[in-house]
């Protein structure tokens, strides 16, 4: 039985009001001033609210008002009794939310049509959101159970050993001998081929799989690593990616710890790199995790830099101990643009930090010899080679290029 309170000071009028709408069927309930007409709708919640315009101490327009101000009535359908209908009367209360207008002396129907012409609005409105929220719920699941698909793909490629970790010399720029190595996971897929990073790492983030991708690339990056120094061959260091989802891990040091010890690699030998955007979620918290790593005897590299949320005092406020130049900088270096001086500045800057610089993206010999002139220590780019499976970087490393 759907409630109707009517608030009117005129009791004649009230009264007959609660006798019409009571003969229709309905609950009714009559308050004879805007206070307790306030305190009836906030604790009865009605379906439909009738008030009278007119009324002392707390008008309709008061009461409407602070119907519309309280989070359990703002949405009540609420239909004004007035004995005069101008338009600057009606544009008000409109403008403060009234739904309808019932003009003193009105018709039994006029009334009953009123108010029935409200809770059918009001039902139709109420369908229609239980719509919108059944549709939403239903989007939510299936994006979830598209999420978990996903999720499930990836673990199957993991078990499958489609993926790959691929290598990229790092050269030192005075001799040209590569002196480093930065692993990147690749997917070979069966059917589809090589899939590109950009398409797969997003979703590994938004499943959360990157924390087990990421710990496999590390095993993998070190097994490799110890492989090759136990071959003989004088890389320094194998660079490996974090995620923002590997870095905030509790226990990501004394995984990484686990993870050295088990292969037998040095800590000296790994280097981990970084975002600058991964800095900015809680920088106490990275500082932190930075200098546990750091304790271990790891090299931290800030990786992209210039690109996101660049900020000088993070050379200072972070262990860093590498920065790595943005391919964005790189291009179009010996052409007397901006990006000459700003790589300039960057290497001066990082030196005088004490930080190793290295150059990303380098496609071209008058790029290489720009760094060379302006003392960057190391570079990587498809001038040298473009990522390769471990044995093609292998057979880099043995004929000395």
């Amino acid at each position: 039985m759907n409630k109707i309170l009517v608030i009117e000071d005129d009791r004649v009028i009230r009264e007959n009001i609660l006798k019409l709408l009571k003969a229709e069927g309905y609950d009714v309930t009559g308050a004879e001033n805007g206070a307790m007409g306030l305190n009836a709708a906030v604790s009865n919640l009605p379906d439909v609210i009738l008030c009278d315009v007119m009324m002392p101490q707390l008008d309709g327009y008061g009461v409407l008002e602070a119907l519309r101000s309280h989070p359990v009535t703002a949405t009540v359908p609420f239909v004004f009794l007035t004995g005069k209908a101008d338009r600057s009367e009606v544009r008000q209360g409109m403008e403060l939310g009234a739904d309808d207008y019932l003009t003193k002396p009105f018709t039994k129907a006029e009334l009953v049509g009123a108010v029935s012409s409200r809770l059918k609005k009001q039902a139709a409105l109420a369908k229609q959101q239980d719509n919108l929220r059944s549709q939403s719920n239903e989007l939510l699941q299936e994006a979830a159970d598209k999420l978990e698909q996903i999720k499930t793909n990836l673990c199957g490629a993991l078990d499958r050993q489609e993926f790959q970790v691929y290598y990229q010399p790092q050269i030192d720029v005075q001799t040209g001998q590569i002196m480093s190595a930065e692993a990147l996971v690749r997917w070979l897929h069966p059917e589809k081929g090589l899939i590109s990073p950009a398409e797969f790492i997003p979703d590994a983030e938004a499943t959360g799989f990157i924390v087990q991708l990421g710990e496999w690339v590390l095993q993998t990056a070190c097994r490799q690593m110890q492989v090759w120094q136990n071959a003989g061959f004088s890389l320094e260091q194998i660079a490996v990616n974090l995620s923002p989802r590997q870095f905030y891990q509790p226990d990501l040091s004394s995984r990484v710890a686990e993870i050295l010890a088990e292969i037998g690699l040095a800590p000296s030998s790994l280097e981990l790199e970084l975002t600058e955007s991964m800095m900015v979620k809680d920088a106490e918290s990275a500082i932190a995790t930075l200098q546990q790593l750091k304790d271990l005897g790891i090299s931290i590299s800030i990786d992209d830099f210039g690109t996101g949320y660049s900020s000088l005092s993070y050379l200072t406020q972070y262990p860093f101990d590498v920065l790595k130049i943005d391919r964005c900088f790189i291009t179009n270096i010996t052409d007397g643009c901006a990006n000459a001086a700003i790589v300039k500045a960057i290497i001066e800057m990082a030196h005088s930090l004490c930080l190793e610089v290295i150059a990303e993206g380098v496609e071209t010999e008058a790029e290489r010899d720009f760094l060379w002139r302006y003392e960057c220590d190391a570079m990587q780019g498809y001038l040298f080679s473009p990522p390769v499976p471990a044995v093609d970087f292998e057979e880099l490393l043995v004929s000395g290029k």
